[in-house]
């Protein structure tokens, strides 16, 4: 019964729906939320390995309006089966990341980040498995396992159609063993049969809504929106988001605007594949503010020119 369920499920030829963790993943990465900086930034990159990856970096940033001036170092070991990446920032503060393959389908994740304040200390186990047409994650953050503390959060996401995908998310908050909290979101994805245009909506049982549309107008060219929804008893409020991303031969152009009344832009132009220079801007016309960024990514690599992609030179 097993195997003839399994078989018309292969028959249905229902594709793989991607992750909940990145349901926003193509309007996260047109966007600038995770690219976004103001003062400047170098990145100093050595490369010593291809096969198996393994690089080690030095971060510096400084003359930011919001955050402390930072220097930190960071490794990254990489291969078929294992991700490894750590890093130390100037006040000693540790992060690391720990991935483990199993097979084609299941993962193991580990996230930990350790500080001189122990109220930001974490550690989050999470472990990822991916079915033909359904993807199924489970994480614990910050787990004691003598009183069952923690929270835990497990998520589902299944393709119904060739271009339909529902799913859930449920999180479990228990800070003391006398206190509890289960929520529950619902998830929707639609995908256009040619993979260019994505829209995605999640709910939350507070009263909170978000929607994302994402296409692909050419080859260069991405558009998305955002639209946040906060509809409860106590506050209702709204935020959307419109952005562009443009990609040139030798460089990476992002604008975006929102409801707020900030309006900022970032330009990546590579000059060499081992260097690249970053400008970054925002004005907020409401508060009447500006930010700007600068910044440099280089990196030293120990490659040949046809490892690192790029033509040989005679």
């Amino acid at each position: 019964m097993f195997d003839r369920f399994n078989q018309w499920r292969t028959d249905l030829g229902l594709p793989h729906p991607g992750t909940v963790e990145n349901l926003q993943k193509e309007v996260k990465a047109t966007h600038l939320t995770n690219y976004m900086f103001d003062g400047a930034r170098a990145d100093l990159t050595k490369s010593l390995s291809a096969n198996p990856l393994f690089q080690v970096t030095h971060s510096f940033a400084l003359g930011s309006q919001t955050m402390p001036s930072s220097y930190n170092f960071g490794a990254v070991f990489a291969n078929q089966e294992v991700f490894l990446q750590g890093g130390v920032d100037h006040e000693g503060n540790v992060n690391a990341r720990y991935n483990q393959g199993w097979s084609e389908k299941n993962v193991s994740k580990v996230q930990a980040q350790f500080s001189s304040q122990t109220s930001q200390n974490m550690i989050q186990m999470e472990h990822e498995y991916q079915g033909q047409d359904f993807s199924l994650n489970a994480k614990a953050i910050n787990p004691w396992p003598t009183d069952m503390t923690g929270i835990f959060v497990g998520s589902y996401l299944q393709s119904f159609t060739k271009n339909i995908a529902l799913g859930f998310e449920t999180l479990f908050q228990r800070p003391s063993p006398d206190t509890s909290e289960l929520t529950t979101s619902y998830l929707a994805k639609y995908t256009s049969t040619n993979k260019n245009c994505i829209a995605t909506a999640q709910i939350q049982a507070a009263g909170v809504l978000q929607a994302t549309y994402w296409q692909k107008l050419s080859d260069k060219v991405e558009v998305a929106a955002d639209l946040q929804l906060l509809a409860t008893p106590a506050r209702r409020d709204a935020l959307a988001t419109l952005g562009a991303k443009y990609d040139l031969r030798l460089s990476t152009f992002r604008a975006q605007v929102d409801s707020t009344g900030k309006v900022s832009a970032l330009l990546e132009q590579r000059f060499a594949p081992a260097f690249a220079f970053l400008v970054s801007g925002e004005i907020d016309h409401f508060k009447n503010a500006a930010k700007v960024g600068v910044g440099v990514m280089i990196e030293s690599p120990s490659l040949t020119p046809e490892e690192m992609g790029a033509p040989p030179q005679i």
